[in-house]
C-alpha cells in the first residue's frame, strides 16, 4: 500500500513523527554547537582573561604600611600567573609571617581579572627588644604581643611607645598580651616588662620601681591585680620613700624592702609568741 492510499489519520501520526524526529535533530545541533561554543570561550577565559599579566592587576586596600610591591615580593607572585593557580590560604600565611599585618583578606575576582588584597596593619603600641642569632634585637609589639621587627618596611609607629619589652619570646606572648590589657591599671606608670632568662617576670613602674612577679603561670592575673592595688596604694603610705624590691611571686603575701626600714627581729628560741 503506497502512501498516498493511507488513511488520512495514519498519514497524521507518519508526518508528526517525521517532525519530531528532525526537530530533535535540530535541537542535538543547537546543543552541540553552543556547548562548543561556551568550551570555546571558558576555555578563552581560563587561559586569557582570567589571568594576572601584571603587578597593576593586584589591588592592596586597607594598609598605610604596605603597598603593591612588598605585598608581590612577600607572597612571590610571578607574572603572567594564572588566578586558578593563586591560593589564598598560602598568600594569607606568607603576608602575616614577613610584614606588619594583623588582619588579611584576599579575593579573586573575574571582571576584570584582579587580585584584591584587603589588609588591616598591626599597630605598635610598645618597644621591644630580643635575643636573635646575631645578638640583641630591637622591634615593637603589638596589642597581641606579635613581634613587630624594625625592618619592616614603611612601618611607622603609632600612639604610647613609652613601655619597654625586654627579653620577648614567642612562648610568652600570651602572657605579654594579658599585661598588655591591664596596662591601664596602672595608670600609665608601667615602664618596663622584663621577661628574664631564669623564667621571672618583672614590671618596672613610674612609682614603685621594679616589681619581681615570679614565673609566668596560671597565677599571673592575681598577682597583676596585685601588682596594680599596690602601685595605687603604697606610693601615698610610704611618702617618698620608695621601695627597693617589690616581690610578688606569692602574691598573697607581697614582700617589700624600704630603704632606711630594717626588717622585723628574729625571735629567738624559746622566746614568747
Amino acid at each position: 500500500m503506497s502512501g498516498s492510499s493511507l488513511p488520512p489519520g495514519v498519514l497524521r501520526r507518519k508526518l508528526l513523527r517525521q517532525q519530531r524526529r528532525a526537530e530533535r535533530l535540530r535541537n542535538l545541533w543547537r546543543m552541540a554547537v553552543f556547548s562548543a561554543i561556551a568550551a570555546g570561550l571558558g576555555y578563552g577565559l581560563l587561559r586569557q582573561g582570567w589571568t594576572l599579566r601584571g603587578p597593576a592587576q593586584v589591588e592592596v586596600v586597607g594598609s598605610q604600611l604596605v603597598d603593591r610591591q612588598q605585598v608581590i615580593r612577600a607572597t612571590g607572585l610571578q607574572f603572567p600567573q594564572s588566578l586558578l593557580t593563586v591560593q589564598p590560604r598560602e598568600l594569607d600565611r606568607d603576608l602575616r609571617s614577613s610584614l606588619p599585618v594583623e588582619q588579611v583578606r584576599i579575593s579573586r575576582l573575574m571582571l576584570p581579572p584582579r587580585l584584591r588584597v584587603e589588609l588591616v596593619d598591626r599597630e605598635a603600641v610598645a618597644r621591644a627588644e630580643r635575643r636573635g642569632r646575631t645578638g640583641l634585637e630591637q622591634g615593637y609589639i603589638d596589642r597581641q604581643g606579635h613581634w613587630i621587627g624594625v625592618a619592616a618596611e614603611g612601618l611607622v609607629p603609632r600612639g604610647d611607645l613609652s613601655l619597654r619589652v625586654r627579653g620577648w619570646n614567642e612562648r610568652y606572648r600570651s602572657a605579654l598580651t594579658e599585661i598588655l590589657a591591664r596596662r591601664e591599671a596602672f595608670a600609665g606608670g608601667l615602664q618596663e616588662v622584663r621577661f628574664a632568662p631564669d623564667g621571672n617576670l618583672w614590671l618596672t613602674t613610674r612609682e614603685l620601681g621594679p616589681m619581681r612577679l615570679g614565673p609566668v603561670d596560671d597565677r599571673l592575673g592575681r598577682r597583676l591585680e596585685v601588682a596594680a592595688h599596690l602601685n595605687a596604694t603604697l606610693p601615698k603610705q610610704l611618702k617618698g620613700r620608695a621601695p627597693t624590691l617589690i616581690d610578688l611571686s606569692d602574691p598573697e603575701q607581697p614582700e617589700l624592702s624600704v630603704p632606711g626600714v630594717a626588717p622585723p627581729p628574729a625571735k629567738k628560741p624559746g622566746a614568747d609568741p
